[in-house]
């Protein structure tokens, strides 16, 4: 009663309820005004759910409403030629769009296309190419799935790998291909488990869908036998790692072996994958043995015998940002697995086992599965719809908007909106950054690796030079990257470089939404190509890298487990599916060495698995021969002091 900060109309409420000539309850109005002030959504909440209701996809898209399309689903397993039907129905067309989920698999239909006498054009978010010479888009397209036009009619349209419409991040854009695109025909290529997903949707949109059914062209088998020992290997060999260091590790023993192998994993650029593609490939070439992680399930054409999973346990991160290890699916298992014996290649027949022997049923149980029925299909919010979101809350953050707007957002059961993680994590990075609103969505929805410091830094930057209107030129970015950039003499080095070709992506994936400010993409693509050429000869020589690496201790591949260590120097011990996922976890738990190994010395166990090389073992032994030496000449000297100072002691006429 004596507060002289109470609004008037408060201060009376109060004294009249002291003096009984009010109630309580006559506080909640002045308590809802308080309550809007400190959160707007209450004042437009109804605004907001309208805004936000997800609940009929289909209508966001007129056009392809507007006709009456034909849906034909091309179901069948890898190496089942489902695509290649797909892709012959698009040549044969006068007008067609190609949507893949990779850049390569785009890049791989322009030049098929353009070979068969198709004029294709080429849209990634990286890059535009134009085969006509005046500029005039051509009647065909290959464009990676969330470039595709929902506005252009073709005639046949083929949207691949369709089962990916489930994916938490990218699923969006497959549900808007499905819904979205103007085509008189669309073809589905796919896993059987989006069938019924795929069917219901079109039900909603009354479009019928037909199912064509494909086998596998070549047959493969899973052997009864796991390879136990790279001693084993044979040409047309791919061991399927899950993190790098199983791939550093497995290329630094395939060398010591006297064998020479290729590396493909994700992060490389497209350009070395395909490099390394072609040298494993090669019939003359020496190389007969590839190492890669499951970036070689879709995008590349191998010619592989046999498919060798090295591990069964993938690391993955859960919706909790949390690092979570679990086998992998039958799905990711099929599609790996079904990279062996290919039709096109030299291979007829694939193979199929694991490394250790223990891994082996786990296998053939992952593949025996049934795949689960895919339920949903993935949303993503629209830049109009933040828009809007942000009109009724002009004074919160991007980050927080799409909070609220996945909060509010109302979906049916066969949708879901997208892990928004991402968009997120470039929205607080950069929230300090005066931007548009339309301008800072496109830089949050620019394609990023996370975990990527430099590429962080580098999309902080370029939001900060176009904040202050200053267009970055070549030069300017050349000075960035410290251009021009040394071959890399370690793997942290190729893991740099990596880096900086993902800075150059991004430079060239906004460089097409915003002209003026990126104006130099011609000369950065070509930058990036020179760049491509450097990472090649870097992993050309990679377990030069990798020795280097160990001997400077900059790769830890000690904290191998004993059972990632069984499996290179081919002892066959057994232990429990909790202990091997322990070890893709990095514990250090041993296990109790076998009779052979009690036989050898430390030095040529250390020697067999490549933790040691012959060179290292000789340094060690100089080095150690020298701290003896120095170790026996300091104990002289010391004796010799001490017998001294005795002397001393004895010798009554010291003083």
């Amino acid at each position: 009663m004596q507060s002289h900060s109470l609004d008037v109309d408060i201060h009376i409420i109060l004294n009249d309820i002291c003096f009984s000539a009010a109630h309580v309850d006559d506080l909640f109005p002045f308590f809802l005004r308080h309550a809007k002030q400190i959160f707007p959504v209450l004042e437009c909440k109804d605004d907001l759910r309208k805004i936000s209701d997800l609940r009929i996809p289909p209508n966001w898209y007129p056009e392809a409403r507007a006709i009456h399309r034909k849906i034909i689903f091309h179901s069948g397993p890898t190496n089942s030629g489902k695509t290649y039907h797909a892709i012959q129905k698009y040549l044969s067309a006068k007008s067609g769009v190609y949507c893949g989920p990779l850049k390569l698999l785009a890049h791989e239909i322009f030049e098929k296309s353009n070979a068969a006498g198709v004029p294709c054009d080429l849209v990634t978010g990286e890059e535009r190419v134009t085969v006509d010479p005046d500029g005039k888009q051509a009647a065909h397209v290959a464009c990676t799935v969330e470039m595709c036009s929902v506005t252009t009619p073709y005639e046949v349209a083929v949207i691949d790998e369709i089962q990916m419409i489930k994916d938490p991040a990218r699923g969006w854009a497959w549900t808007r291909a499905l819904l979205g695109l103007c085509a008189e025909e669309i073809h589905l290529c796919g896993e059987s488990a989006a069938i019924d997903l795929v069917t219901e949707l079109m039900y909603t949109t009354g479009e019928d869908v037909e199912v064509r059914t494909y086998k596998r062209l070549t047959p493969i088998s899973v052997l009864d036998h796991a390879l136990e020992s790279l001693d084993n290997l044979r040409p047309g060999d791919c061991i399927v790692c899950f993190s790098k260091n199983d791939i550093y590790s497995v290329s630094r023993q395939i060398e010591i072996r006297g064998l020479e192998s290729a590396v493909i994993y994700g992060s490389l650029p497209p350009g070395t994958k395909l490099a390394q593609a072609k040298k494993f490939n090669d019939p003359d070439d020496p190389c007969k043995i590839l190492v890669a992680t499951d970036a070689i399930g879709m995008g590349l054409n191998l010619s592989i015998r046999r498919i060798i999973f090295y591990s069964l346990m993938k690391p993955s991160i859960n919706e909790k940002g949390e690092k979570e290890i679990e086998p992998i699916t039958t799905s990711q298992a099929l599609q790996i697995a079904g990279r062996a014996g290919r039709f096109s290649s030299k291979f007829k027949e694939g193979e199929v086992t694991t490394m250790n022997r223990e891994d082996l049923s786990l296998l053939k149980e992952i593949l025996n599965r049934p795949v689960d029925p895919i339920r949903a299909a993935g949303l993503h919010p629209t830049a109009e719809q933040i828009e809007m979101f942000a009109y009724h809350l002009p004074d919160t953050t991007l980050s927080n908007l799409i909070d609220i707007f996945v909060d509010f957002s109302q979906v049916d059961g066969q949708y879901f909106v997208c892990n928004m993680d991402d968009f997120k994590f470039s929205a607080e990075l950069i929230q300090h950054i005066p931007l548009s609103l339309r301008v800072r969505y496109v830089f949050c929805t620019a394609p990023i690796n996370k975990k990527q410091p430099f590429v962080c830094s580098s999309l902080l930057q370029f939001a900060r030079q176009y904040s202050r209107n200053e267009p970055l030129t070549f030069s300017w970015l050349r000075r960035y990257i410290k251009w021009p950039l040394l071959p890399p003499k370690n793997i942290k080095d190729l893991m740099d470089l990596e880096a900086v070709h993902d800075v150059l992506d991004l430079y060239l994936w906004l460089s097409y939404r915003f002209l003026d400010m990126f104006p130099d993409a011609s000369l950065v693509r070509d930058l990036q190509k020179q760049l491509d050429g450097i990472i090649q000869d870097g992993v050309h020589n990679i377990t030069k890298l990798i020795k280097i690496s160990e001997t400077h201790k900059l790769l830890n591949l000690q904290n191998l487990s004993a059972e990632s260590q069984s499996r290179l120097s081919g002892a066959t011990k057994s232990q429990s599916r909790r202990n091997r996922g322990t070890k893709a976890l990095g514990s250090k738990a041993a296990e109790p060495l076998g009779p052979d190994a009690e036989e050898k010395s430390l030095a040529s166990r250390l020697v067999q698995q490549g933790l040691l090389t012959a060179d290292m073992l000789k340094q060690l032994e100089r080095e150690w021969m020298t701290q003896q030496a120095e170790q026996g000449k300091a104990r002289l000297e010391t004796g010799t002091s001490l017998k001294g100072t005795r002397r001393k002691k004895k010798d009554p006429d010291s003083d």
